[in-house]
């Protein structure tokens, strides 16, 4: 079995599983890890996530935030001064965290995103380099009325996880499915 083939099938397992809604919202939060190289055999498959949830009888919402910085970029008053001098753009890159987290948020708050919901991240290796994933979530998790569930590209070492297998990791508390 292929990766992503093991990884749909423990998620499906886990999803079926009774959800506490007592839990706070970092507690919401599931990473679906995976090695960076199978990025593409997982968008080909992402579907299957999406009905193995429904399967489950709760629903799915996919925020995919691949193109997130060139759609910030492309509206920010200041891009072609970053062009020339990319090295100035260090202080704005707090803005777009924050644009990613708003990205993020709508979809969380929509009405029909209730406590039976799994909103799926997708894209997380195009932020590396440009705002932290632990941060990013740290953001939203007061706002995930179901689960959010985090397509992982990296690797984990007990509760340290680090995106793309960089060294520069983060200690975070999400459920490994």
């Amino acid at each position: 079995m292929s990766e992503i083939e093991n990884l749909l099938r423990r998620y499906e397992r886990y999803v079926m599983l009774p959800w506490d809604d007592r839990l706070a919202g970092a507690q919401r939060v599931w990473f679906a890890r995976y090695d960076p190289s199978q990025e593409r055999r997982l968008r080909l498959r992402i579907g299957e996530f999406q009905t193995a949830t429904t399967d489950a009888g709760h629903m799915w919402k996919l925020v995919d935030v691949t193109d997130t910085f060139a759609e910030w970029m492309t509206n920010h008053e200041y891009k072609d001064a970053y062009f020339e001098q990319p090295e100035d753009m260090e202080m704005a890159l707090v803005d777009f965290s924050d644009f990613v987290a708003d990205r993020i948020r709508q979809v969380l708050i929509q009405p029909d995103v209730d406590e039976n919901t799994v909103v799926a991240l997708l894209g997380l290796a195009s932020l590396f380099g440009l705002t932290r994933v632990a941060e990013l979530i740290a953001k939203v998790d007061s706002e995930i009325p179901g689960r959010l569930l985090a397509f992982f590209p990296g690797q984990r070492d007990g509760s340290n996880w680090r995106l793309l297998n960089a060294r520069d990791g983060w200690n975070y508390h999400a459920v490994p499915v």
